[in-house]
């Protein structure tokens, strides 16, 4: 294999992941072109992807998570993008990183719903769980023993 150099050294990758009722994927790239300084931004189907130097990043998703923060999700990427081991153009297909995308996505909703339900909450605390039944005692194997000697045929 030969030597993996990178492209983009010293920077970042992160997906941000939209499932929201208000706002699309094109409308949260529009708001993060307007604050990236110089972070690379690309408009995905679940998102956005942006790359750049950590803090300007860092920067760029704390303001972007602000506009709908229940439903506006973040991930690191795993591979710098162009990386030849895991891209799709030297692999042929879909990266496989995409088939795990489309699980996680389907699950935001409940994350979503989980979030708004403590903020709903507030400073409330969270019921206590429902006390546990008393187990039965169960039949200790010796009795059993004794049971099965005594039974009469």
């Amino acid at each position: 294999m030969a030597e993996y150099i990178p492209a983009y050294v010293g920077t970042v990758t992160k997906y941000v992941f939209v499932e929201s009722p208000t706002m699309t994927p094109g409308e949260l790239a529009l708001r993060a072109y307007e604050v990236s300084e110089g972070v690379l931004i690309k408009e995905t189907c679940f998102g956005l992807q942006v790359t750049g130097e950590p803090e300007a990043v860092d920067r760029l998703i704390d303001t972007i998570r602000g506009f709908d923060p229940n439903h506006i999700f973040v991930k690191d990427r795993g591979f710098p993008p162009g990386d030849p081991r895991r891209c799709r153009a030297n692999l042929g297909g879909a990266r496989p990183g995409y088939l795990g995308h489309e699980r996680e996505f389907r699950i935001l909703r409940y994350i979503t719903h989980g979030l708004e339900e403590l903020d709903r909450r507030g400073a409330e605390e969270p019921a206590a769980p429902p006390a546990r039944e008393k187990k039965k005692p169960t039949l200790d194997i010796k009795r059993l023993q004794e049971l099965i000697e005594t039974e009469e045929p």
